[in-house]
């Protein structure tokens, strides 16, 4: 099957795209929309051309990916199946995912939108435990409980100011204290003054990423006993959740308006409907639920209609 993928050169949109579109292609073409302004954008050149192979299926998050979408779709005379990850501003996707949190009454009678869990990933159960192991040596060689604290950046619903880096600096404290190992992630949103933060808090016990050597976020999700997320993040905790262990959300700065109410919806929904994370009170005790496979879910969806969409062209 060929499929493209269309997204802005962002991790958080094309790391999405990615994980669907690999479950029906090893190999997707990625068809990156570089944001441009004025003059520039007349110098982009065409991310596609009608004499590529046609696209079974396109795969696209972003608002900027939208047009070039449904261009490309009648250009092939509306044959490839174009999905979207996101709440799409036009018409014209056969099938639309829309996180929970930002779901709408209108999308509730139409069968082309489907609610999903935060946002899809690549990561599986087996994935991790197939990483632990070699993890662990490096981050709790001595089988010392190990928490992940996950680091992101301000983002207009939550800010990164003196008073939240002393969140975490007391939440880090407590928690090593308590007789915990930690190991700190941040995020390209975290900014320099979020850097020396943490900075000042590496100690025998605390080892910080200082985003110059390579990224260790995949060993330092595999060999985590727990995790302590910060709540400007959609993304993390989907990944930590894939784990099956416990995941804890810090609260940091809030930016009073209707983008917090979004993140705090999705928190809330995380936490007190579906039971899969908790709110940090100043203890990580263990608890159980079942990982979610939101990513497999989707792609079987995708699925579905494609095979439709093949048995009604007599390809099957």
């Amino acid at each position: 099957m060929n499929a493209w993928i269309v997204s802005e050169p962002k991790i958080g949109t094309l790391s999405q795209c990615v994980a669907v579109a690999r479950h029906f292609d090893s190999s997707p073409a990625e068809k990156m929309v570089i944001p441009r302004r004025g003059i520039l954008r007349l110098l982009d050149p065409p991310i596609f051309r009608r004499s590529e192979c046609k696209p079974d299926f396109i795969v696209s998050c972003g608002f900027r990916a939208e047009k070039r979408v449904i261009k490309m779709k009648r250009s092939y005379g509306d044959a490839p199946l174009a999905v979207h990850l996101q709440r799409p501003r036009i018409e014209g996707y056969d099938i639309v995912f829309v996180s929970r949190h930002g779901w709408r009454p209108e999308f509730d009678d139409r069968e082309d939108y489907h609610r999903m869990l935060g946002v899809p990933h690549r990561f599986s159960a087996d994935f991790w435990a197939s990483r632990r192991p070699a993890a662990r040596r490096i981050y709790a060689p001595d089988g010392e409980r190990l928490v992940t604290v996950l680091i992101g950046g301000s983002n207009g619903a939550y800010a990164y100011d003196a008073a939240s880096h002393r969140i975490i600096a007391a939440a880090v404290d407590e928690l090593v204290h308590q007789g915990w190992s930690v190991v700190i992630s941040v995020s390209r949103r975290s900014n320099d003054k979020t850097l020396e933060a943490l900075g000042k808090l590496r100690s025998r016990k605390v080892v910080v990423w200082d985003r110059v050597s390579e990224n260790p976020y995949l060993d330092y999700l595999a060999a985590a006993d727990a995790f302590l997320i910060a709540k400007d993040s959609v993304t993390m905790p989907c990944e930590a959740l894939s784990t099956g262990r416990p995941v804890y959300a810090l609260d940091v700065t809030h930016i009073p308006g209707e983008r917090l109410e979004v993140f705090e919806f999705y928190h809330r929904d995380l936490q007190q409907t579906l039971r899969l994370t908790r709110p940090f009170e100043g203890r990580l005790d263990a608890y159980d639920y079942e990982p979610p496979r939101e990513t497999e879910r989707i792609v079987g969806i995708i699925d579905q209609r494609l095979r439709a969409r093949r048995a009604r062209l007599g390809q099957e």
